[in-house]
């Protein structure tokens, strides 16, 4: 049992560095995955926004839906960020791996905003919403500042 155990720990071991790289099978893979997460994020909050500037009338089922896609997508493109995936289809900016904890603390800034714009929109009050939908494109739009090309 024991010699069993060991051989699978160290196969843990050996896999954790590329657990990472093994998601995707090529870089393509992994600019087209956050590229994806991305758009469906960007169209749900484009969605909010017409509701914050008072384009489209407020409902509060379809904020609140709005906004835990625009969560859960908040979540999904960071490990897609691996090594060898700054490609030509790619807006990303080098400096995503350069500067990989300002990098992840662009992310963690952006969840946690999202995170308030979540309770907000559960919340109903508008103006909490909107509030709370500034503060979180601020965060979008400092990290496309710093780590994406226009």
């Amino acid at each position: 049992m024991k010699p069993l155990f060991a051989s699978i720990a160290l196969t843990a071991l050996i896999a954790v560095p590329f657990s990472a790289h093994a998601q995707f099978a090529k870089p393509e893979d992994a600019v087209k995955y956050r590229q994806s997460a991305l758009s469906v994020m960007g169209t749900h909050m484009g969605r909010v926004g017409a509701v914050v500037k008072g384009e489209k009338a407020y409902d509060k089922a379809s904020v609140e839906s709005d906004v835990a896609v625009i969560e859960t997508m908040s979540r999904l493109p960071w490990s897609a960020f691996p090594a060898g995936s700054n490609l030509s289809n790619s807006k990303a900016k080098p400096e995503i791996w350069k500067e990989q904890d300002k990098f992840k603390a662009a992310a963690e800034k952006m969840q946690s905003e999202v995170a308030k714009l979540s309770a907000a929109a559960k919340s109903g009050d508008q103006n909490a919403i909107k509030a709370a939908f500034g503060e979180t494109g601020k965060a979008c739009k400092s990290c496309h500042d710093d780590f994406r090309n226009k």
